[in-house]
């Protein structure tokens, strides 16, 4: 009973296993799955997606830390795991140790690990135009000299494209480009006799929008567990896709209260009538936004709705209950779930960002069951 004492989130591993077939269906043959479990799965709990994803089969995971691919080996994850971000030179070894994979996010990067004594996997990021990591596509030689070093063990090479989601003419253009400028790179390598390895460029928009790209794998991510980034992207191919995720919390308190009576922090909410409101035990330190302060977002309680009023508060956060019938403390409030007024995209929207970000900062002490 302890994972559901105050908040929790609910995994539905059924609907995981759903949308990754639903994904297969739009890669092309031959093409893996890579999948993307960095930021704790986006939320989700990485041990518990990755476990069932080694369940169903799949084998290629990616992460952004040395930390988060160590937690995953710990926890006796099988397969390939990619760290996407940067390790810094003194922990190099621990990639090593652990069997990961490392990026190489620059030919500086590459060099200086090279000299270190550590043999170790590595895929090599290209910029073709994100300009975040990569060794720039133009500079062939020192991308051809990579896959050269002894200490490095080349296995695959990728990019990101940055504007997949739009569907605005020069965006489109400038994807198309970074595409062409990928491709140039894999030719320039293998005409020298030198395989490029595993290729990789289509994240989830990659994949939604420009499912014609063949690689060896695709990097799926925010699709994977059931909703998109936001309601607002372009989506060329449609999928089936359930969302993985609820969150739900308990009432704590519940209290009736006079016309004129003030609530929460700041006094930003005053009723115009009597009212029944409840305390909910969840907030702004469990990663529930602390923007959807009176902005009339929605909850469900015993599957009927009710709203958040006043400033929602570090742990907890108030909702009025008023034409809520027969509630009482303990009971469960849902404030993300299948509901379309409560589904990750629509908080998202509300509270001004994406689901990645929504999802990914529900905090640790919220237990995932």
């Amino acid at each position: 009973m302890l994972n559901k004492d105050r908040a929790w989130i609910e995994v539905n591993l059924d609907n995981l296993e759903h949308n990754i077939n639903e994904i297969k269906k739009v890669m092309q043959a031959g093409s893996e799955i890579m999948a993307v479990v960095k930021a704790n799965a986006y939320g989700h709990g990485s041990v518990i997606i990755a476990k069932k994803l080694n369940e169903m089969g799949i084998y290629n995971f990616a992460v952004a830390t040395l930390s988060e691919g160590i937690e995953l080996r710990e926890n006796n994850i099988k397969g390939d795991i990619l760290i996407l971000g940067y390790t810094n030179f003194e922990n190099i070894e621990y990639v090593a140790k652990y069997n990961l994979i490392q990026t190489i996010v620059d030919y500086k990067y590459a060099s200086r690990i090279n000299t270190m004594g550590h043999k170790i996997r590595v895929h090599i990021a290209i910029n073709t135009g994100m300009n975040r990591i990569g060794e720039d596509f133009s500079n062939i030689d020192k991308i051809i000299e990579m896959y050269k070093m002894k200490n490095l063990y080349v296995e695959g090479i990728f990019t990101h494209l940055s504007v997949a989601d739009s569907n605005l003419d020069d965006d489109i253009l400038f994807t198309k480009g970074q595409i062409q400028k990928f491709y140039y790179v894999i030719n320039q390598i293998e005409e020298v006799g030198i395989d490029a390895g595993k290729k990789h460029i289509q994240s989830s928009y990659g994949l939604l929008n420009y499912p014609e790209i063949k690689c060896d794998y695709v990097r799926t991510g925010i699709i994977m567990y059931g909703v998109y980034s936001s309601k607002k992207d372009y989506i060329k191919t449609k999928l089936d896709l359930k969302p993985v995720l609820s969150l739900k919390v308990r009432i704590t308190t519940i209290r009736e209260i006079k016309e004129g009576a003030s609530i929460s922090y700041g006094r930003t909410f005053r009723s115009n009538s009597k009212m029944k409101i409840a305390s909910v035990s969840i907030g702004y330190a469990d990663g529930y936004p602390r923007n959807l302060s009176n902005k009339n977002a929605e909850v469900f309680v015993n599957g009927q709705k009710a709203r958040i009023i006043g400033r929602i508060c570090m742990d907890q956060l108030i909702i009025d209950i008023s034409n809520v019938e027969k509630v009482e403390i303990g009971d469960i409030v849902e404030l993300i779930g299948e509901e379309e007024e409560i589904s990750a995209e629509n908080v998202a929207e509300k509270s001004e960002t994406i689901t990645n970000e929504l999802l990914s900062r529900l905090g640790a002490r919220i237990k995932r069951c």
